[in-house]
């Protein structure tokens, strides 16, 4: 069926069943960004590829709700759909919930799946529908509707052994009952999927480009339940749970289970699925606190850290080869977007404990970069040749730890526009790379630091400066970040988050710089504690498309020494003609 066939189908079930609006979140059971095949529900109703955005489908109309990363992507992936694309955070465009009410008469229900609709969602929800005299409902409508649903994955969950997790399960698990205890609580429900696999030091592959497992923790003070599909955990594994005295129950008897639950104070993230909320609300105190493994997870222990070193330096090297092996082969053989992709995913597959990617690699030949999420496709990816800029945005999972670079280079000719746009990108990372900051700093407070030579030129990019990055765990981990979004979560030593401003013209070209930084304690002083950023990513900026007179001295130093850096520690893995081009790379502006 396509797009506009299955929103017709949704729509005589919502007629059947006396819905006026249909909610489909982009979301699973466990919240996360990245969805297992079988909960991909908001692309397979639309064709929106996104990792973020969600539709709203009434008897007539249909919008699809994004943010800026996807506002060139989503036109095309939508046409024909009938579903007309809303740009979220851009004046003029209506709040969601507001264009529900404008769209339905009073006494209209709305329907959503409560698996798949965080319980922050459900509240926001039925407190302005509730006022504007709506009803909410939950009804998993599209189970009606989409017949081929993919079964859920039967891949392995494995250990995380202790010479990489660098924390004995015991230790996490203690730590979460006195944050618990100093909360007042006597259960604990962890539902998403990273801080399940962080907690029992598990990894699996259920979700793409994700090292997780579907699984729930429920914690007592006194017992460790995880329902998972229990015939997925090796014998290692299994062995690991008995040790540390983790129950083993099945997935599918969690509610029920939770059903059970009387008289107890449950932590519960807000952004749980409401289905948890519902299960457990009528005879327990329901505290809404954030996961207090979630932080934990954040700040990377000593092991986790050298970890990312080692992977880094594997990484960088893949990521030299492919270099190479473009620049040297482009106009000479005939590429594609993604084929180019395939082409490094072999080079990183060269490398020591390799997973597999981190995420889809983001290919974007000339107009294609300004696409900030662009994912090129097997057919129809477009040709590349030996002209004009070229960006690539990949990562790896290693056993190790997991990556996530950035690179726009030139493939030809480039205008003095690309260069200058180039140049002042970059110095938005050399800005924020060189930063001190006080303990109590949020990301919000060093965002602008990332922008303002784009902001002084009157330009901007509409994505985050950066998001934190998961041990051998998801790209994209919180709870820290560095955006323009108000978010309070203070800055520590330990973690480690992405920085990569960016500049994009529609049609024309994409440009982002970005490495993995390091939080470290820089110094003490009677004023406070003072962090500074280590750069972890080991591969070089193309000095060929930097405006060198636009750099201060500072910013001349902080190239050189980073490409100093690089040199030291990957031209011993390099040989032969990759070795001798990396060196004139790395040598000084």
């Amino acid at each position: 069926m396509t797009a506009k066939e299955k929103v017709a189908s949704l729509r005589t079930e919502m007629k059947k069943n006396n819905i006026d609006a249909f909610i489909v979140y982009s979301a699973d059971p466990h919240m996360g960004e990245y969805l297992p095949a079988e909960w991909q529900e908001r692309t397979w109703l639309s064709g929106f590829t996104g990792s973020a955005g969600f539709v709203v489908i009434t008897s007539d109309k249909a919008g699809l709700w994004t943010d800026g990363r996807y506002f060139t992507q989503g036109p095309k992936e939508l046409k024909g759909s009938g579903i007309d694309l809303f740009k979220d955070g851009v004046e003029g465009t209506p709040q969601y919930i507001d264009w529900i009410i404008s769209e339905t008469s009073e006494d209209a229900t709305v329907a959503v799946n409560g698996l798949a609709t965080s319980h922050a969602n459900w509240v926001a929800l039925d407190k302005k529908l509730t006022k504007n005299k709506r009803n909410l409902k939950d009804l998993p409508l599209l189970n009606s509707v989409w017949n081929e649903r993919p079964a859920p994955s039967t891949n392995p969950v494995f250990v995380q052994p202790m010479e990489r997790a660098g924390q004995p399960v015991t230790e996490k698990i203690a730590a979460i009952r006195e944050k618990m205890k100093s909360e007042g609580a006597s259960t604990h429900v962890i539902s998403s999927l990273d801080d399940v696999a962080w907690t029992l030091n598990l990894r699996g592959s259920d979700v793409k480009c994700n090292p997780v497992f579907l699984g729930y923790i429920l914690l007592t003070m006194d017992e460790c339940f995880l329902f998972v599909d229990t015939h997925k955990l090796d014998e290692e594994a299994q062995g690991l749970m008995k040790k540390v005295g983790v129950e083993l129950k099945s997935y599918e008897n969690f509610f029920n289970h939770l059903a059970t639950l009387k008289k107890e104070t449950i932590l519960i993230a807000p952004n749980s699925n409401q289905s948890v909320f519902e299960a457990v609300k009528k005879e327990n105190t329901i505290l809404e606190k954030p996961v207090p493994g979630h932080l934990m997870k954040a700040i990377k222990n000593e092991t986790e850290q050298k970890g990312f070193e080692k992977v880094m330096v594997r990484d960088g090297v893949a990521m030299v080869k492919f270099l190479h092996w473009l620049t040297h082969t482009v106009g000479k053989e005939e590429l594609d977007e993604y084929n180019i992709g395939k082409k490094l995913h072999g080079f990183r597959a060269e490398g020591k404990n390799f997973i597999g990617p981190s995420f889809d690699s983001i290919v974007g030949y000339k107009g294609n970069g300004a696409i900030i999420h662009y994912s090129a496709k097997a057919e129809g990816s477009s040709k590349v040749t030996n002209e004009s800029s070229i960006l690539v945005d990949s990562g790896g999972q290693y056993l190790e730890g997991t990556t996530d670079i950035t690179r726009t280079f030139p493939l030809g000719e480039v205008s003095e526009e690309f260069k200058k746009d180039a140049t002042t990108v970059l110095q938005g990372l050399i800005q924020l790379s060189l930063a001190k900051f006080p303990k109590g700093t949020a990301g919000v407070q060093l965002d602008a630091l990332a922008r303002m030579p784009l902001w002084k030129e009157g330009k901007d990019f509409n994505h985050g400066t950066g998001h934190g990055v998961g041990s051998f765990l998801n790209v994209h981990e919180g709870p820290q970040s560095i955006r323009k979004d108000l978010n309070p979560v203070e800055l520590q030593a330990g973690m480690v988050l992405s920085n990569e401003p960016g500049y994009y013209v529609e049609g024309k070209y994409g440009i982002r710089h970005e490495n993995l930084i390091l939080i470290n304690t820089w110094k003490k002083t009677e004023w406070n504690t003072f962090y500074e950023f280590e750069t972890l990513t080991l591969c070089p900026f193309f000095k060929s498309i930097i405006e060198k007179a636009m750099l201060s001295q500072e910013e001349i130093d902080w190239v050189n020494t980073y490409h100093q850096m690089v040199g030291d520690k990957l031209t011993p893995h390099l040989e032969g003609e990759v070795k001798e081009w990396f060196k004139g790379l790395v040598s000084p502006l």
